[in-house]
């Protein structure tokens, strides 16, 4: 069976260092949170190679059409496995995806929220395989989110 790393690998992508939230600005909560076999991750941004968050920002339908932040929604895929394997070590430790949440800043009348959110639960198929990676899925449109993303994804997988 082909490791999550190794699809990762022959995908050509590279995870990401873990996310670092900016200097002085203090988080109450952790990016991954385990709780027996249950593992939480909270809302995510795209993190930069080295870690720090880039985004996206803006509104989606105004600042980024659905290809353009369906490829970001990709990426931020990529940074919630380099959080996640940072917490846990090693991704194949992953038996299930089940949910996966997606909120999208979206310019008004902007309808294609689920069409953005594919770019991640995209990925995590063609990483995890259609098995492992099947889970249930919402995406809305939000008016704002915080420092201004135009998306993050929060959701839960089993180890």
């Amino acid at each position: 069976m082909v490791s999550p790393e190794q699809r990762l690998q022959d995908l050509g992508l590279h995870l990401p260092a873990a996310t670092k939230p900016p200097e002085g600005v203090h988080l109450p909560f952790t990016f991954v949170n385990v709780r027996g076999n249950r593992l939480l991750f909270s809302g995510s941004p795209k993190n930069a190679m080295d870690g720090s968050i880039a985004g996206p920002f803006g509104l989606v339908g105004k600042d980024y059409d659905t290809e353009h932040a369906y490829s970001e929604a990709r990426d931020i895929g990529l940074s919630v496995l380099a959080n996640i394997k940072a917490e846990i070590g090693d991704l194949s430790r992953i038996v299930g995806w089940t949910r996966v949440f997606g909120m999208v800043a979206s310019a008004p009348g902007y309808t294609e929220q689920h069409l953005v959110v594919n770019g991640f639960s995209d990925l995590i198929i063609a990483v995890f395989g259609p098995d492992i990676g099947r889970h249930a899925r919402s995406a809305i449109g939000v008016s704002g989110l915080p420092l201004g993303f135009a998306m993050e994804i929060e959701g839960e997988v089993q180890i």
